[in-house]
């Protein structure tokens, strides 16, 4: 069992040292940065955190992998010694009951009963092993499932935030571009007041200079005197 154990151990990983590939070709095929609605370049901060929280989450199940094999080997070699020992307790207290009597059958007799009870401890220490194997994948499936529903939560008001955002950015653009629209406006009407001014002024400056014969003409004459 510890060979096999060190030979999925060994197996293992490979599978890891090709994720590592993978995300060293990941990162250099990374994507440009995105431009939003309004034009503005949206940072790749966002894909490189979710790139690194799956790194993290990868590395903590290769962890978790590991941490179980070791476990695993710990506890067949728990099992194996208290096996062993039990085996000896109980074959020290066989033969010293029986040894006054018939010395070979009582042998053989110890010998087959020892092997029958070391199955029989071998199979309740085993079923005792998945017991609890099976209360901490219980007890694991539990914690994943709030850990889960927690991150969904987190993920929906993130969600919701976000688009509250992107709803007061357009309100905001909208309210802008009535700004600009109402600057506009004023900016015509001053031109077009400025340019009434300038034609009356013009006009004015005309009827002063007699331009266009709009200046009355004075006239001279000689009175004799008697």
């Amino acid at each position: 069992r510890r060979r096999e154990s060190r030979s999925r151990s060994r197996s293992n990983t490979a599978p890891s040292s090709r994720r590592d590939r993978d995300r060293d070709r990941d990162r250099a095929s990374s994507p440009p940065d995105r431009i939003d609605i309004f034009g503005r370049t949206v940072s790749k901060r966002s894909s490189l955190d979710e790139k690194q929280k799956r790194e993290e989450e990868e590395k903590k199940a290769e962890f978790e992998r590991q941490r179980k094999i070791r476990q695993q080997e710990i506890e067949e070699k728990l099992i194996e010694e208290e096996t062993a020992r039990r085996v000896e307790e109980l074959v020290a207290k066989r033969v010293e009951e029986e040894l006054e009597k018939r010395k070979d059958e009582i042998e053989r007799e110890v010998l087959r009963r020892v092997e029958e009870a070391k199955r029989i401890m071998e199979k309740q220490l085993l079923e005792e092993l998945e017991r609890q194997r099976q209360a901490e994948l219980a007890a694991q499936k539990a914690r994943e499932e709030e850990e889960r529903a927690k991150r969904e939560e987190l993920e929906r008001i993130l969600e919701e935030n976000n688009r509250k955002i992107a709803e007061a950015q357009a309100k905001l653009a909208e309210e802008q571009l009535k700004i600009v629209e109402e600057q506009r406006k004023i900016h015509e009407e001053r031109m077009k007041l400025e340019q009434e001014r300038q034609r009356q002024q013009k006009e004015e400056q005309k009827i002063i200079l007699g331009k266009g014969k709009s200046r009355p003409k004075l006239s001279f004459s000689l009175k004799s005197q008697d």
